[in-house]
């Protein structure tokens, strides 16, 4: 299950909900297409989202979120590889404490992102999670990066 949070300005986050959790079922209408879109995805009818997103962080951490959007769905990328595309290969670290601070899973895909060994590293909803999603996008059979 998952909480998502936004108004007319977009959707500013999007988390895991173990559990349950009392509130109401009605979905307000600024959320429907999220939903919507979140549901086709996991129907395997979606590989991208097309979503009015308003996360709140600093300019590095939304610069961060943007390039995330930027790895194609069925694939990883390396946190080194993530620093590269930013322009800084020195910022390894910054790059991986952004991801960790990504508001909008699944969408904004940090699970993408993995270890420079291929291993399954940091994910906010938990690591079988991000193995669950990477294995969605990417059946074990057609595997090749981790």
């Amino acid at each position: 299950m998952a909480r998502i949070v936004g108004d007319s300005s977009g959707i500013s986050s999007i988390t895991v909900i173990d559990g349950v959790e009392k509130g109401s079922t009605e979905i307000p209408k600024s959320l429907q297409e999220c939903v919507k879109q979140l549901d086709e995805y996991f129907q395997k009818k979606r590989t991208t989202f097309n979503l009015k997103l308003n996360p709140q962080g600093t300019e590095f951490q939304k610069e961060v979120w943007q390039s995330l959007q930027q790895i194609p769905y069925g694939t990883t990328r390396s946190y080194q590889e993530q620093s590269e595309a930013l322009g800084d290969v020195k910022a390894v670290r910054a790059v991986a404490s952004a991801n960790a601070k990504n508001p909008l899973l699944i969408v904004v895909p940090c699970h993408r992102v993995i270890g420079s060994d291929g291993a399954l590293t940091g994910y906010s909803g938990g690591l079988w999670r991000k193995r669950w999603l990477l294995e969605h996008e990417n059946p074990p059979e057609q595997q090749s990066l981790f």
